[in-house]
């Protein structure tokens, strides 16, 4: 059986700029994957292909063993994105564009089951027959998730869903997704939170300039590279040059360290105390996958 994303030796070039540089990558059938990266990684750039927006420059995608290029139209019936952009049709009420969504491949009235299903999966079932212009930002978001999913495709890419909505679209929306993966829907994600990918997200790969860095499953990659995390609240100081290196993030006098083992933490202690520097707070945790992905690609811009 095919896998539901294959994706080999992909490259893409724009002008002198050479955004993509030999990716290679599977997605098996049912996973919920998480595809993260800093601005300019590439990410975008592989979704478009991935959704035949535009061709790469060498290299073939498939879709569940259909070309996004030489078998354009049945690779994109298989396939639901959700774009960054709130991109909609101003004419229609949300059900109309629903139903003309499902109707471009091919599902007709007999569709609209599943229509109403979304409508409510997403709370969307009260602005059925209200404009799109005369929705919310928030709302807005919800219907252009609704409208990847009209088709019902068994591959669905989510491409910054969450970015800049309120808290209880999240929950909704991420409930009403796992339920879908549930189903044997592949989901892939692309998100600047975090915290998500590492709570929704059985694997995943971390691109930078163009490559993918790191790809494994989330409980591996925790394993691998976080330890602990230890936060201080310095004030506004000078560290010690010998313990810098274990530096992951300052802000506002507050100083986060990635360290391996107890040994470091009592390392960085002894440090600040020879430098008669003063702890004013201190926090010890589990690191997570957002010290994983900054140890690997560096903060996002």
């Amino acid at each position: 059986m095919n896998p539901a994303i294959k994706i080999n030796g992909i490259h893409k070039n724009f002008g002198n700029l050479h955004a993509l540089k030999g990716i290679d990558l599977t997605i098996e059938r049912g996973e919920f994957f998480a595809l993260l990266g800093p601005n300019g990684a590439g990410k975008s750039t592989l979704i478009s292909i991935l959704a035949g927006l535009i061709k790469p420059s060498a290299g073939d995608i498939s879709v569940m063993g259909f070309d996004v290029v030489n078998q354009y139209q049945q690779a994109r019936q298989l396939l639901g994105v959700v774009p960054q952009e709130l991109v909609f049709d101003p004419f229609f009420n949300v059900r109309e564009m629903l139903r003309f969504q499902a109707g471009y491949f091919g599902r007709g009235k007999e569709n609209d089951a599943w229509v109403d299903e979304i409508l409510e999966g997403l709370g969307l079932a009260d602005k059925a027959n209200t404009n799109m212009r005369k929705l919310s930002g928030g709302m807005k978001r919800r219907a252009l998730i609704a409208q990847a999913l009209a088709h019902k495709p068994p591959v669905i890419v989510l491409d910054e869903p969450t970015a800049g909505v309120d808290v209880e679209l999240r929950q909704m929306l991420w409930e009403f997704i796992k339920k879908l993966n549930r189903e044997g829907h592949t989901i892939i994600l692309t998100t600047h939170y975090l915290e998500e990918a590492e709570a929704l997200c059985s694997r995943v790969g971390m691109m930078k300039q163009g490559e993918i860095v790191a790809l494994d499953s989330t409980a591996n990659l925790l394993n691998k590279f976080a330890g602990k995390k230890l936060r201080l609240t310095l004030g506004d100081v000078a560290l010690p040059d010998h313990i810098h290196s274990l530096l992951r993030h300052q802000e506002d006098g507050i100083f986060t360290f990635a360290l391996s083992d107890m040994a470091q933490i009592e390392f960085v202690l002894s440090a600040l105390k020879t430098a008669n520097i003063k702890v004013l707070d201190m926090q010890l945790n589990e690191a997570d996958l957002e010290d994983v992905f900054l140890s690997l690609v560096g903060k996002s811009s």
